[in-house]
């Protein structure tokens, strides 16, 4: 079985880049909307990347903004990818991809069966199943099993229950934010904790 991807979301500062690259993370996050709390300007972004591996892929994290600030971003902080993390709908991933060039992961809330099937029909390239937006908690991860595509598994993930989760729905990829930081700053150690846990070390 194909090793389990880890993104680390909500990176800040050059030392959270650097821990998610010491510990071989696949995607690197960063929110560029501005009122959540972990924003980052596109320009810092930029500057950041230059910590990232060339093997990992930044991506911005988008909630409901307007098309052109979006593909404005996505040119300053020289994106890789680009989350939507709002109501955004197949007429407006259609047209980011058509602006960017970039490949779109989108995320949705499961609650019911329908709002599976509206994630396996999507037309992102990737999948992010979460429970709301940095709300720290886990979905019915039972909505998930047999999932019929890629995904990313989002939501309350932490050291203490990501191995569990991996176990049961076998997602492409991990993401986690809050659950390794401590009074809202990264944690070496919570991060490597959960590498750890990822990858049954």
């Amino acid at each position: 079985m194909t090793e389990t991807k880890i993104k680390f979301c909500g990176l800040r500062r050059e030392e959270d880049v650097n821990y998610a690259a010491s510990l071989d993370a696949g995607f690197f996050g960063f929110i560029l909307s501005q009122r959540f709390k972990r924003f980052v300007s596109p320009e810092e972004v930029c500057r950041l990347k230059a910590l990232v591996p060339a093997s990992s892929r930044t991506v911005g994290v988008f909630v409901d903004e307007p098309l052109d600030y979006v593909a404005d971003c996505a040119k300053t902080a020289a994106l890789d990818m680009i989350q939507l993390h709002g109501s955004e709908d197949d007429g407006y991933i259609g047209k980011i991809k058509e602006m960017t060039g970039l490949p779109v992961i989108k995320m949705f809330k499961p609650v019911s069966e329908d709002d599976i099937i509206s994630a396996r029909e999507s037309t992102a390239d990737l999948i992010l199943l979460d429970a709301g937006t940095g709300t720290g908690k886990t979905f019915d991860w039972r909505l998930a099993e047999g999932f019929e595509r890629d995904y990313i598994l989002a939501g309350g993930l932490s050291p203490d229950n990501v191995r569990g989760a991996i176990e049961k729905l076998r997602p492409y990829a991990v993401d986690v934010s809050s659950g390794v930081e401590t009074d809202g700053i990264k944690d070496y150690t919570k991060m490597k904790a959960f590498a750890a846990e990822v990858r049954n070390i």
